[in-house]
């Protein structure tokens, strides 16, 4: 149970103002802060507001916080604790706190890999997302990401049931899940991995919180894998914080004809780690988590009922005639040779079975289906 001087510290310390953290270390305690006089701590360079809410701290907080901390399965993880994560000890503003809530406190310092994207992905980037997730987690990897509609929630679906879980940094209190749509994996998340905040109970989530909120996703992690995103994506900021963190970037690329693609593009001429199979994520990190490659399973088990549409001549002609990229039922007929009528049923097909997904405009293309652990 936390005490009262850390609640009272943070209540007064905005999340990630180093002056705070400064005088935190200088004076080695929030006890040893609340000693110091108004005066003094104006002087190190505190705001006075923030050193006011410090000496007259608002009772009400103090109850909200007490109260929910006292639910099942939360803490409060305060800076310098031995379950603090590490790797987010490391940068240069660390939460002075996290709110934490969930079955399983061991996954905050356990290998992690974010996962990010873009809020309206294809269904191919969401399958990917959820199939990367799923693969990783089931080698031990915890996956984390920011709850988001999208590839986020893809991301942690993928990896809930797995040994490796997942969790979820929010941008606001864990007492008010945002976005509303991801309440009941929220509620999973919590049952069995965790959910992590910086705000306190009682704040609601704000747009200035969210890249806040991505510095922490970022400096927990030993790196970010990005699997669509735009040129003004979000996910490019939390991309760019673990670069200047020193942790590994990851992006998987697409069509040239995807705006959903560009984000990952840049990052690549950028330097980060193109990646088409999972398993490439564990060539990189492999001296981090002090694995032998060899014992990394190559492939994903597969689906008989594929594999044999693989199989058939006439799928795999019309899946190699369409590409990955988009592209009319015409073309398609006067590509492969086959009617419009047959073209169209396997394009059902193959659909159905998430093959292809079908495009405004009449159009199809390709979606990865790959064997996502093969290394060459």
């Amino acid at each position: 149970m936390a005490n009262d001087a850390w609640l009272t510290l943070l209540h007064a310390a905005p999340p990630g103002d180093r002056r705070w953290l400064a005088a935190l270390a200088a004076y080695g305690s929030p006890e040893a802060l609340l000693a110091r006089s108004r005066h003094s701590l104006i002087n190190d360079g505190l705001r006075e507001d923030t050193v006011d809410r410090l000496k007259s701290p608002d009772a009400g907080f103090l109850r909200r916080a007490r109260a929910w901390l006292d639910g099942p399965n939360r803490r409060l993880v305060t800076l310098g604790d031995e379950h603090y994560p590490p790797l987010l000890a490391e940068i240069a503003d660390p939460p002075l706190a996290l709110w934490v809530e969930g079955a399983n406190p061991l996954l905050a310092s356990s290998p992690q890999l974010a996962m990010v994207g873009s809020r309206n992905p294809t269904s191919g980037g969401r399958d990917t997302a959820e199939q990367f997730a799923r693969y990783l987690a089931q080698r031990g990897l915890t996956i984390t990401s920011g709850l988001a509609i999208g590839i986020d929630g893809a991301s942690h679906l993928g990896a809930l049931p797995e040994i490796g879980g997942t969790i979820a940094v929010l941008g606001g209190g864990l007492d008010t899940i945002y976005p509303r749509a991801h309440e009941q994996l929220a509620r999973s998340i919590a049952a069995r991995g965790l959910l992590v905040s910086e705000y306190p109970p009682g704040s609601e989530p704000h747009k200035h919180h969210f890249p806040q909120r991505n510095r922490i996703i970022a400096g927990v992690t030993l790196g970010t894998l990005v699997v669509e995103a735009t040129l003004r994506s979000g996910s490019l900021i939390t991309a760019k914080l673990a670069s200047e963190y020193g942790r590994e970037v990851f992006a998987i690329p697409g069509s040239i004809h995807n705006p959903l693609a560009r984000g990952c593009h840049r990052l690549i001429r950028n330097g980060a780690k193109l990646v088409e199979e999972a398993a490439d994520i564990f060539v990189e990190l492999a001296p981090q988590l002090k694995i032998d490659l060899a014992t990394v399973p190559a492939t994903r088990p597969s689906d008989s009922n594929r594999d044999e549409r693989l199989a058939d001549p006439e799928y795999r002609k019309v899946l190699e005639t369409l590409g990955f990229e988009p592209r009319s039922i015409t073309d398609l007929v006067d590509r492969s040779g086959l009617t419009a009528a047959e073209v169209s049923s396997m394009l059902l097909v193959l659909e159905l079975e998430g093959f292809v997904e079908a495009l405004p405009g009449g159009r199809y293309c390709r979606l990865y289906s790959g064997r996502l652990g093969k290394r060459e």
